[in-house]
């Protein structure tokens, strides 16, 4: 068994969710923030057998995908006017995925 934790960005969390249940992955799901941008991640926690982590990696992939969104980066208060923060566009979204063994797995 291997342990599957999937973080991804709010936005990719429902498609997600169906994708999984259509695949018959059964995935514990965790509201989760932070990041650059602080913005709402969602966490998937998926114990699936060895032979199957690459079916649930493609589907993570496919669903998960980067895009660009412009962002207001803090402003030094000590710089005055001429320090202002002007909006600069970065690459969100995507998947962290870990893959870790599972010593043990009980299902009550």
């Amino acid at each position: 068994m291997k342990l599957i934790t999937a973080i991804v960005q709010d936005k990719d969390t429902n498609k997600l969710s169906n994708a999984f249940v259509k695949a018959n992955v059964r995935a514990t799901r965790l509201s989760t923030s932070g990041g650059f941008l602080r913005s709402g991640n969602t966490t998937f926690m998926i114990a699936i057998e060895k032979d199957r982590v690459q079916e649930v990696l493609d589907i993570i992939k496919s669903i998960s995908q980067t895009r660009k969104q412009f962002m207001v980066p803090p402003m030094n208060l000590d710089a005055g006017i001429e320090g202002a923060a002007y909006p600069i566009e970065v690459q969100v979204g995507g998947a962290t995925v870990f893959t870790q063994d599972i010593e043990s797995f009980h299902q009550f």
